[in-house]
Order: C-alpha cells, then sequence, then structure tokens
C-alpha cells in the first residue's frame, strides 16, 4: 500500500513484546484479539476480518478475502507473525484452539467480547484453559503514540485546517448547515484525506447552542455563532478540531460566549503535560468558566485521546484520573451553550510533549474577530 503524503512508515515490530510484558501484571500467559481497531495497532492490518492470539509466537488468523493484504501489511510493518488463511469458522476455531493447548490462562480484552462469545470461546473454542478478562491492556498500550502515528494525526489536522481555511468565506453566502457540510467534507477529500473523521458538526444561531446539534436546513445568517466540529481520516487516524466563527456582528451576550469559551481552552491547553491529571486539565477550564460564572452552561467533558479512533484514553473529565504521558495525543473542547440564544466550542488536537503540549490543529482562534464581506 503506497503512504498518502509522504508520511513515514509505521513499524511495528516491538509492539507483540510490548503486549507480552503486560500478559503476567494481567493474570495470563498469552492473549486473544478480536477488535479490529487493536489489531491494526498491533500489525497493520486493515481488513475486515482477524483474530490475533499473542503467545510466544503471533498468530494471525484471517479468511480468504485478505491472505495477500495481511501477508504485505504485516511485512511492510515488520511484523513477526504465522499467518493462517481460512474461510470456514470452524476452521479458524480449530487453528486457534490448536495453538492455545498447553496455555492455563488466556486472556481475552472484555471491553471487545460480548457474552455470547465468551460462552463459545469457554466451551468450545479454548476449553481447556481458563479464560481471564483483561480490561484496557491494549487500549493503554495505544495511548501513547509513536512518531509515525503522530505524523499521520498532524496530517489529518492540516487538511482539516486547510479545508476550513478555504471555505471559511462561503459562510457570507448564507448557506444551510447541511450545505456547509457537504462541501467541507468532500474539500478535505480533495486535499487528501481518506475521508471524514466522524460526522460533522455545523450548528448556527440558536442550534449552537446544543452540543451534537445534526446539520440541518436552517440558513447561517448575519448574526449568527456558528458552531463547526470536524476532523479528517489519513491512514487510519484521525484528527478533530472545532472552532466557533462569529458570522457579520454578534449581540454582546453572544460574543461573550466565544470569548469566554476561547479563554478556557487556551487554559486548559496550557494545563497539558505529562505527569498532569485528566480532571487538573478539565479543571483548568471549568475555572475559566467558573470566574465569568457561566460554568453551568459546560454540558460535557472537556476532551478526550484519539488516533485510530476518535475517542481514546484518556477521557478529559471531573473525573479523570488518568495521568497524561509524553506522546499521548488528547483535545481539549470546552463549551458553554446558552438554550434559546446560542453557544460556543473551541478545540484543538494536541500533543503532550516532554515539557507541555504542542497544537496540531492551527485554524486560527480570534475570539473577538467577525467574518465580514
Amino acid at each position: 500500500m503506497s503512504l498518502p503524503l509522504n508520511l513515514p512508515p509505521l513499524d511495528l515490530a516491538g509492539r507483540a513484546d510490548d503486549v507480552r510484558a503486560q500478559l503476567a501484571g494481567a493474570g495470563c500467559e498469552a492473549l486473544v484479539l478480536t477488535d479490529l481497531v487493536s489489531i491494526r495497532w498491533l500489525t497493520g492490518f486493515t481488513g475486515s476480518n482477524a483474530m490475533v492470539l499473542i503467545g510466544d509466537e503471533l498468530l494471525f488468523v484471517t479468511d480468504g478475502r485478505y491472505g495477500e493484504a495481511a501477508e504485505a501489511q504485516l511485512a511492510a510493518a515488520r511484523v513477526d507473525a504465522r499467518i493462517e488463511v481460512v474461510t470456514r469458522r470452524a476452521d479458524q476455531r480449530d487453528l486457534l484452539t490448536g495453538a492455545a493447548a498447553g496455555i492455563a490462562r488466556l486472556g481475552l480484552e472484555a471491553d471487545d467480547v460480548t457474552w455470547a462469545d465468551q460462552r463459545t470461546y469457554d466451551d468450545e473454542w479454548f476449553p481447556t484453559a481458563d479464560l481471564v478478562p483483561t480490561t484496557g491492556l491494549v487500549a493503554d498500550l495505544r495511548r501513547v503514540k509513536s512518531a509515525a502515528e503522530v505524523a499521520r494525526i498532524e496530517a489529518a489536522a492540516t487538511i482539516a485546517d486547510d479545508a476550513l481555511d478555504q471555505l471559511r468565506p462561503q459562510l457570507l453566502d448564507g448557506p444551510t448547515e447541511h450545505e456547509f457540510v457537504t462541501v467541507l467534507e468532500r474539500t478535505m477529500i480533495d486535499l487528501g484525506a481518506d475521508e471524514r473523521s466522524f460526522p460533522t458538526i455545523c450548528a448556527a444561531g440558536p442550534n449552537s447552542a446544543r452540543p451534537h446539534a445534526e446539520p440541518g436546513s436552517r440558513p447561517i445568517a448575519e448574526g449568527d455563532l456558528v458552531v463547526i466540529d470536524f476532523g479528517a481520516l489519513v491512514d487510519g487516524y484521525h484528527s478533530d478540531m472545532t472552532r466557533t466563527i462569529a458570522v457579520g456582528e454578534v449581540a454582546p451576550e453572544v460574543r461573550n460566549l466565544l470569548t469566554v469559551a476561547t479563554e478556557s481552552q487556551a487554559a486548559g491547553a496550557a494545563a497539558v503535560r505529562p505527569g498532569a491529571t485528566a480532571h487538573a486539565v478539565d479543571r483548568a477550564c471549568r475555572d475559566v468558566l467558573a470566574d465569568h460564572g457561566l460554568e453551568e452552561l459546560l454540558l460535557h467533558g472537556t476532551g478526550h485521546g484519539l488516533g485510530l479512533e476518535i475517542h481514546e484514553t484518556p477521557i478529559l473529565r471531573p473525573d479523570g484520573a488518568e495521568e497524561l504521558r509524553e506522546g499521548e495525543v488528547v483535545t481539549v473542547e470546552p463549551g458553554v451553550y446558552l438554550p434559546g440564544t446560542g453557544g460556543a466550542r473551541v478545540e484543538d488536537t494536541v500533543v503532550v510533549t516532554a515539557t507541555g503540549s504542542r497544537p496540531l490543529t492551527r485554524f486560527p482562534k480570534d475570539a473577538d474577530g467577525h467574518l465580514h464581506r
């Protein structure tokens, strides 16, 4: 597979060993992975059917659609694995059952296995092993991004920046929310994105008071605040950014929402550093809102990790106990929402550095600026 945008290759050779190093602490000798996102993180495989057993060897099982792709993708990522291609579910079971023979305690990632699957694995696939539910074992390893992963997120963020820069003046032409979203998502693809990162939010005027409003048929008009929450996807990695744009002259009460949200977001981003707790970053955002008497208008957490998924750990919220680590990529996105009037949210994606953070989304934030003809 050719790499988009001259991105550095992903070298995943050491990730299986990273997982193995966690097994004893999780109370198991080997681990079965069924979640396709975690399998992609481990091996580079992008198909829709695979299971992996991580023991002394790495056994990768897929079906006949993906044999050549699996060979190529795992080789490109420098992953040492035994690749087995079998189409029948029963044959996949037999391969994994045989590979697990002699394993006394076999881990299953509890967040990714249904109750029905667990019963099937226990009764039919791994009847001689004690199945051990593991929680977040791979998700925790996924938190810290390699330089190549950060490069992909940054490429996606740059595409989103450039798309909004091109299209921002069109807000003056009165498109509907849905029309603007359609053009924005198409522009990101034209600029090199594989697709949108998630369904784009474009909420204007009173609609901006709803944090996850769906874009509709309301035309964007003079005096609106327009909340645009969007991102691009590049080689499996997501970006995420929100900008709130004042179209023409807006009422002072509405403009104040944007001013305070921008100040709150800057305080939260400044609090991001290795060792800072998720709740400390969240608190930095909320303290600014409290100073303005607006904390009750923040209706959600103030950020989250992202990478191969748009929402990953850590989650920045009042009860978030995780400490941030150098190399993690998180969003900082406080907002204030006044029902019936409007709302404002400002969000950047940042990477945690040795001394603080570096923004990956760079589209300007000017709380007091207005979009004029």
